[in-house]
């Protein structure tokens, strides 16, 4: 008997195959978002939305026109909501139309069209910080340590090339590459979308440092930077979670002092702004760094363009009275 007949080689009955066929796109779309924060949000804001206009089962989506969203934009306005949260809702719907559209189930996407409310200044609210503080930051960890050493090169990567936070703790041992002759890292981003950015020097020093400390130098299997303790389990052969990141950048800022400075605790986008801001401001390409951030839409990009409002040509320190 061919092997792709047998009974056991079956994974599906007759009955499960029909209920999957039967899956509307609207289901579909939902359970193909990968990224759990996103899908937090965006089923959050489609069940906001579908209280709103009274869509009862999915398939209702499909009745939805311009004029229920351009409503609904005006309530999430009277509520005077964030314009990034108002363009994250209306975001939310737009993906949700655009899978409806690529399985023939509406003929156009009601949400293109629809004006969304901009941020006023057209600049990102994550702070950049100054060269001076990322340079404290660097050398803040205790080289001495294997933790110190992991800490390094973990600010080294994620303030030189700029990386999400899950990005960076999804990052194997593997991921480090060359291609055609230079040394690149691969990164898992959003939507499963893989770039490949070239490696900083400064960045394979601490690594490789961090690596021969821990033993792993040669190794290319597992995550590439690993909890150095785990009092839950002890399992230390795992990738660092989102929330040690957090964590560690946290520590970092205040022990530097650059927290103080700031006025606010640090998170890991404000080295991914910083980042963005300094490659913009020393004459990279913006298009060139939309691909390198894995963004989708330019204008995210421009959030981080602040080379129109250095303090230092502020038309302040033209004036004089003497």
């Amino acid at each position: 008997m061919n092997e792709l007949t047998r009974p056991e080689a079956s994974l599906l009955t007759r009955e499960e195959f029909r209920r999957l066929a039967d899956v509307p796109p609207e289901a579909e779309w939902f359970a193909n978002i990968r990224n759990k924060n996103t899908k937090l949000a965006y089923g959050h804001d489609v069940k906001e939305f579908a209280r709103f206009v009274g869509v009862g089962r999915p398939e209702d989506f499909r009745l939805v026109t311009r004029a229920h969203i351009i409503a609904w934009r005006a309530l999430l306005e009277e509520k005077e909501l964030a314009a990034s949260t108002v363009r994250r809702k209306l975001s939310a719907l737009s993906s949700l139309f655009d899978q409806l559209c690529e399985a023939n189930a509406v003929t156009d996407n009601p949400v293109h069209g629809v004006k969304r409310p901009t941020e006023g200044a057209n600049e990102g609210k994550t702070p950049a910080l100054g060269n001076g503080q990322v340079v404290r930051l660097l050398n803040a960890p205790d080289e001495s340590t294997i933790k110190g050493k992991r800490d390094r090169a973990i600010l080294a990567t994620i303030f030189y090339h700029g990386l999400r936070c899950d990005e960076l703790c999804r990052l194997r041992a593997s991921d480090r590459q060359t291609r055609q002759g230079v040394p690149h890292i691969r990164i898992h981003g959003k939507g499963d979308k893989i770039r490949f950015i070239p490696i900083s020097a400064h960045a394979i020093r601490l690594i490789d440092d961090y690596l021969i400390a821990d033993g792993r130098i040669e190794d290319r299997t597992g995550a590439l930077f690993r909890p150095v303790r785990n009092n839950a389990t002890g399992t230390l052969n795992k990738p660092l979670h989102s929330w040690s990141l957090w964590a560690l950048i946290r520590h970092y800022g205040e022990v530097s002092g650059v927290a103080a400075e700031l006025g606010c605790a640090l998170h890991p986008h404000i080295p991914r702004a910083t980042a963005a801001t300094n490659a913009l401001e020393h004459e990279a390409d913006i298009a060139k760094v939309q691909e390198w951030l894995g963004h989708a839409n330019i204008s995210t990009t421009r959030l981080y363009d602040r080379r129109k409002s250095k303090p230092e040509d502020s038309p302040t320190f033209r004036v004089r009275y003497s």
